[in-house]
């Protein structure tokens, strides 16, 4: 605790009552008047006045708080008139804290607290007393309340709700613009003495801010404060109670105060000459460059919009505002010419957009700048005479006839020569082709209309100098008709008459097409190449002609067929004309002229056959052909085939045996398992070289024990092939018994048999040369030598 704390104590000691002094009275008040007649009084208008028996005399408690003593605190007492301090009464107290926070001396009436009490928990408290006779316990006064009220000492700092404020005022504001207001609380009793009286004061942010000291409202004490100077500020209030006098307590807090932006400041451009180059060939709409004017404010009070208001370049350059960046872009407008004009300029403005009228007097929000374009030189490529050709050719001009000439430039100021060329791909049958050097495109292969009317052309102009650099222009050759092509029947006809035609009779209407197209339109003319007997042709002069008959009666049994010529003229210059020829078949029809039949051999069929019958007979007959000829084939092929088809057809059968085998020690030499194996029958084939008459299911035959011969089995095997028909009568039977070298039998092959001396004579090597000499000796030599022996 401060000196200032204590000396604030004890001069509240002494203004106040003191505490042990403060004391309690029960008094009754004696009723010396009769009862008949006490407690009754005649008022003025003569009616009984009832005087209400006083049984307590009490006064209000008061405690200080936060007793630091090491005594209990005396609070005060109680007494009561009927008290004779002989002990025969008892006081009680109840209420708030009774028996734990305040204690009452039963014979004395004596009140304590037990501990230190702080106001700001609990003001003032609620209690009730009473006197009873010891002995009896009756209560010889009424119970009553009373109060006991703590005395606020100062010992609660102010204090703020935040301990860092954030506000914000706008720049340039006058002085006194509030800013934000901050309130601290006092948890002392406001009501009692000046504990709670707070009283604000700056301790650190002057001379910029300035604080009210009753209200706690902050305010601008400065003038013309600028945000692009400085943007934040940190301002420190302090709060103080006793009203701000020595020894109060003190809390403070900090604001954080940020200068928020207007527009006060116009934009500037950095240069006043900005210098740009752009190529010629740059085409409309590309960028040119762009130009920025800066702004010191922010946000949309910094906005610029920029736009062209003088210069030479008006027309042929824009500007266009960049939002994000807040740059001006510069674009082409027109297409440029370096060899028209090499230099333009521009003057530039900048404006804001959002003007503050509180700030007119600082200037023009706006600002201007002088922009020059400087237009470089290209290496353009030719340009064309005109954009599109269109040339115009009858189909029957003759080979290399010059049909139109494109003509290109150089735009550059070098005028390089041109060269010209045609694209092949639009060409591919290589109809045109063009002179390099003047642009003349000529035929190189006959034209058509009639295949192509229409060709286009792509030319290639291409600078010698530069051959890279080419430009294209689109070609038209529209290919003009010419009456070259006769007109023909527009369609196949097929034309009957009936038998009993009548002269002048209608048979056919014909029409015919031209591949040619007149500009007057096609004009046809129908006629016969020579006069007929029979038929006739009319005219209609609408491009048809009709077919008539010119005599009565027709007989397809002597003449069948017809054949009308008629020539088809056109009408255009020169005259083409084709004939055609009308196949006229004579058929029979009804009375009303319904062909029925137009073939002679029906004449010779039944009447009463009709042609759907008649193709069903046909139908039944190539059927049955179809079945005989398909069994004559399989019948065929069953027939027995020859074993030898030809003299050349000779079929040997060479076996190889270069096996001598082991002996009777030799396992693997042969296994005669394989003759005893039933399956063997069962998977038999026929020779393939014979096709059997019939075909005999194979009969099977039971296996052959292990300890059969072999002798015996072979027989067997040879009884059943004899007995079966299906056997061909030429079976082979190869017989093995050969049992190798180390048998007891030695070997039966025919190779090591003894042979007579003339049997073998190899004289005859000799003769075959000296090659074989050796081998003669061997042989031949041996023989002699035995011979001589």
């Amino acid at each position: 605790m401060t000196v200032h704390q204590v000396l604030l104590l004890l001069l509240l000691w002494m203004w106040l009552p003191h505490p042990c002094h403060t004391e309690m009275l029960f008094r009754r008040t004696p009723d010396l008047r009769p009862k008949s007649f006490g407690g009754r009084a005649s008022g003025n208008d003569g009616k009984a006045i009832h005087r209400q028996k006083r049984g307590w005399m009490w006064n209000q408690f008061f405690l200080l708080e936060e007793y630091t003593g090491s005594d209990y605190q005396y609070v005060g007492k109680l007494h009561s008139d009927q008290d004779k301090g002989d002990g025969s009464l008892k006081y009680i107290l109840s209420g708030d804290g009774a028996g734990t926070l305040f204690i009452i001396d039963e014979k004395t009436g004596d009140i304590h607290a037990t501990r230190r009490i702080d106001r700001e928990e609990k003001a003032f408290y609620t209690l009730r007393a009473q006197a009873i006779n010891r002995r009896t316990l009756r209560p010889v006064e009424p119970e009553s309340e009373f109060v006991i009220k703590i005395h606020d000492i100062n010992d609660n700092e102010p204090t703020f709700p935040e301990e860092i404020y954030t506000a914000s005022v706008p720049e340039m504001s006058v002085v006194g613009t509030s800013v934000v207001q901050v309130t601290a609380t006092d948890a002392d009793d406001p009501s009692y003495g000046n504990s709670a009286r707070v009283i604000y004061s700056i301790l650190q942010g002057q001379p910029y801010f300035s604080v009210e000291p009753e209200t706690g409202i902050i305010r601008t004490a400065l003038p013309n404060m600028n945000r692009e100077n400085r943007e934040q500020y940190q301002v420190v209030i302090q709060a103080k109670d006793m009203g701000g006098q020595m020894g109060g307590l003190s809390g403070t807090t900090t604001v954080n105060i940020t200068l928020t932006d207007v527009n006060d400041n116009p934009p500037r451009f950095a240069q006043s000459t900005i210098h740009l180059r752009i190529p010629e060939s740059s085409p409309v709409g590309t960028a040119v460059g762009s130009v920025k004017a800066t702004d010191a404010d922010i946000g949309k009070n910094a906005d610029v919009e920029y736009r062209i208001i003088d210069g030479d370049g008006t027309d042929m350059f824009d500007i266009v505002t960049q939002e994000d960046t807040q740059e001006g872009i510069i674009t082409v407008r027109k297409p440029l010419d370096y060899e028209t004009r090499r230099l333009y300029t521009l003057k530039v403005e900048a404006e804001n957009t959002h003007v503050d009228p509180r700030f007119y007097y600082l200037g023009p929000f706006k600002d201007t700048t002088i922009v020059k374009i400087s237009v470089e030189d290209v290496d353009e490529p030719p340009v064309f005479s005109r954009s599109s050709y269109l040339f115009e050719v009858h189909e029957d001009i003759e080979l290399g006839t010059i049909i139109g000439t494109v003509m290109a430039r150089d735009p550059d100021s070098a005028a390089s020569p041109i060269r010209f060329s045609l694209d092949r791909h639009t060409d591919l049958d290589r109809i045109f082709n063009i002179h390099s050097g003047n642009g003349s495109i000529y035929t190189s292969k006959p034209l058509d209309r009639e295949i192509s009317q229409w060709h286009n052309l792509s030319v290639i102009a291409a600078e010698i100098n530069n051959p890279k650099d080419t430009t294209r222009v689109p070609v038209y050759v529209r290919i003009l008709d010419v009456n070259d092509n006769a007109p023909q029947f527009a369609v196949f006809y097929d034309t009957f008459v009936c038998e009993n035609a009548r002269a002048g009779q209608l048979i056919q209407t014909i029409s015919a097409v031209d591949k040619d197209d007149p500009l007057g339109g096609q004009k046809f003319f129908f006629s016969l190449a020579a006069v007929n007997p029979n038929f006739t042709v009319q005219d209609n002069e609408d491009n048809t002609a009709r077919i008539l008959t010119r005599r009565n009666g027709f007989s397809r049994h002597e003449i069948s067929t017809y054949l009308l010529p008629v020539v088809i003229s056109d009408n255009d210059y020169p005259i083409q004309s084709s004939t055609g020829t009308l196949t006229i078949r004579v058929c029979a029809c009804d009375s009303r002229g319904n062909m029925q039949s137009c073939s002679a051999e029906a004449l010779l069929l039944p009447a009463g056959l009709s042609t759907g019958a008649l193709v069903a007979i046909l139908l039944c007959i190539l059927i049955l052909l179809v079945i005989v000829v398909l069994f004559a084939a399989l019948k065929r092929q069953r027939k027995k085939e020859p074993l030898i088809l030809s003299k050349e057809d000779i079929r040997d059968n060479i076996v190889s045996y270069n096996d001598e085998g082991g002996g009777e020690e030799d396992t693997q030499a042969f296994d005669i398992g394989t003759l005893r194996n039933p399956a063997a029958i069962e998977d038999k084939k026929l020779r393939r070289d014979i096709i059997p008459e019939t075909l005999f299911v194979p009969r099977r035959t039971p296996s052959a024990p292990d300890n059969t011969d072999v002798r015996d089995f072979i027989n067997q095997r040879l009884k059943e092939h004899d007995t079966d028909p299906s056997a061909p009568p030429y079976d082979s039977l190869a017989t093995y018994a050969y049992e190798g070298n180390d048998s007891i039998a030695e070997s039966l092959s025919s190779l090591e048999s003894g042979t007579t001396e003339g049997d073998q004579n190899y004289d005859y090597l000799r003769e075959w040369g000296p090659r074989f000499n050796k081998l003669a000796e061997m042989y031949g030599g041996g023989e002699s030598d035995k011979d001589t022996s």
